[in-house]
């Protein structure tokens, strides 16, 4: 049935919206479109639909522990590269200004990026993280980049890495199938230049091959990360990028946009670490509710939400 369909049909207001959740509509637009905008009713609703609906596909059992390394790298411009220096220090950071490099350091550090318009275009680029420990530091970045006055346009992006020597090629092409069946919704939490294959940095997973479905065979038939690595065309300019691993030992994400609040970048970094763990522990998945806790699915359907009005 459609969503005009449902609407019209003899059906009760919770039934209505259970149909209109398997629709894909966001428990705000079931509000406005049943209850006035009484988004609590909907809530509840969604809430017993979505446990019986994690009860249902839920195969394996999931368990998470947010115990794998992680970096980040944070593009922004308009704030003076001393400046952010110095809020970073009095924040208890260690950062220095580098020259543009991709070495690894111990400490953040501040580098130039051509990719950034505007004026004082820069890079900051965090040390091998992990933890609470690197969630707070992460935390006290934002923070000192907002008091430098950082800012952020659509050339700006930021990239996670997670520490991945201990995932076998299996767990890539679990990861990357997952992350391709579930592209089209994350990309909804994106802005529009960072959706499809808009952006030239982080291009869509399906771009290579001539379809979707084309492009899934080529990531099962991966047998080496050599093969994974040509299947790409040796870039890193895709959403998920396998280039990383033959580098650093890592996979980074690039999919989402430049940002300096914190909150956006913690989810993140969140709903990534689980879906490297569920597609080590688990495979392939093409549902969120498979590996995101409630939280995070409140987060993404807010977000969805939010951008899509």
């Amino acid at each position: 049935m459609t969503t005009q369909e449902i609407l019209n049909a003899s059906l009760t207001k919770t039934e209505k919206a259970r149909r209109l959740f398997e629709l894909g509509l966001t428990r705000r637009q079931v509000a406005d479109l049943l209850m006035n905008g009484n988004v609590g009713f909907a809530y509840n609703v969604w809430k017993k639909w979505n446990e019986e609906q994690t009860e249902q596909i839920t195969a394996l059992p999931f368990e998470f522990s947010f115990s794998r390394t992680f970096g980040i790298e944070l593009e922004v411009y308009g704030a003076n590269r001393s400046r952010i220096v110095t809020e970073m220090r009095r924040l208890g950071i260690e950062v220095e200004s580098e020259s543009y490099n991709h070495n690894t350091r111990n400490h953040w550090k501040i580098i130039s990026d051509a990719s950034i318009s505007g004026a004082d275009g820069n890079e900051i680029v965090s040390p091998v993280l992990s933890g609470v420990d690197g969630i707070e530091q992460v935390k006290k970045v934002c923070l000192a980049l907002n008091r430098a006055g950082a800012k952020i346009n659509t050339s700006c992006g930021f990239h996670v890495h997670f520490g991945a020597n201990d995932l076998n090629v299996q767990n890539f092409r679990n990861l990357f199938q997952s992350y391709l069946e579930l592209e089209n919704k994350i990309d909804e939490i994106m802005p529009e230049s960072r959706r499809g294959s808009r952006n030239t940095y982080c291009k869509s997973l399906a771009s290579i091959a001539s379809s979707k479905s084309a492009a899934l065979t080529k990531i099962k038939n991966a047998q080496t990360i050599n093969d994974m690595s040509n299947a790409f065309n040796l870039s890193r300019y895709f959403k998920l990028n396998i280039q990383s691993f033959q580098r650093h030992g890592t996979v980074e994400f690039r999919h989402h946009s430049g940002t300096t609040q914190f909150s956006k970048v913690k989810n993140w970094i969140l709903i990534c670490a689980r879906l490297i763990e569920y597609s080590k522990q688990n495979g392939v998945t093409n549902n969120l509710n498979h590996f995101l806790n409630e939280s995070l699915q409140d987060y993404m359907a807010d977000r969805a939400a939010d951008l899509a009005a």
